[in-house]
């Protein structure tokens, strides 16, 4: 089964659902499920922003900032744990020719995207806090752009080599890594 693999738009995520429900047995279409999550929390990132020009650190800039760390901190990292520990390595395994290059690439926008993130972190534990914090237009622009160009790159190179790569049984044993990493059962 040949899936395909699009950036959810606006106007696409309010319609359409990927073709193949997003479980441990679906290990392709749950990062992409993830990705659709990311988006979200960026969105939610740039109404923050806005908000808290508008009204400070109230309780929905704080439930918002909470959020948000919350999500990067446990599912988004588990995410780039999954492709860092299981999926790039059976990548790479499969056909290293191909895919070093886009791994590298991928690895490369890890480690910036969770600079960009602890320093994210810093401002939206504050507000988080009730403290009154700057969330800036422009910080929140620049790592929202990183994790939408890695996103990107991800649904237009990296899954479609997956799919055609990794045979079942590579597939299953990623599956079986990433519900481990979240304790769920298998």
């Amino acid at each position: 089964m040949s899936l395909r693999w699009e950036r959810m738009t606006d106007e696409k995520r309010s319609g359409l659902f990927r073709s193949v429900a997003a479980d441990f047995d679906h290990p392709l279409e749950m990062l992409a499920a993830c990705h659709d999550r990311i988006e979200e929390r960026c969105e939610l990132l740039h109404r923050l922003s806005q908000h808290m020009r508008d009204a400070g650190a109230d309780a929905q800039a704080q439930q918002a900032a909470a959020n948000v760390i919350r999500y990067f901190d446990t599912a988004g990292e588990n995410h780039h744990r999954d492709e860092e520990e299981d999926l790039f390595p059976r990548l790479l395994a499969a056909d290293r020719a191909a895919c070093e290059a886009l791994v590298g690439r991928l690895l490369e926008d890890h480690r910036e995207m969770r600079k960009a993130w602890t320093r994210m972190r810093e401002t939206l534990s504050r507000i988080a806090a009730g403290e009154s914090a700057s969330l800036d237009a422009d910080e929140v622009g620049r790592f929202t752009s990183l994790y939408r160009r890695h996103i990107e790159l991800e649904e237009d190179q990296l899954l479609p080599a997956a799919e055609r790569l990794l045979d079942t049984s590579a597939l299953a044993d990623t599956g079986d890594a990433m519900a481990k990493r979240r304790g769920a059962p298998r």
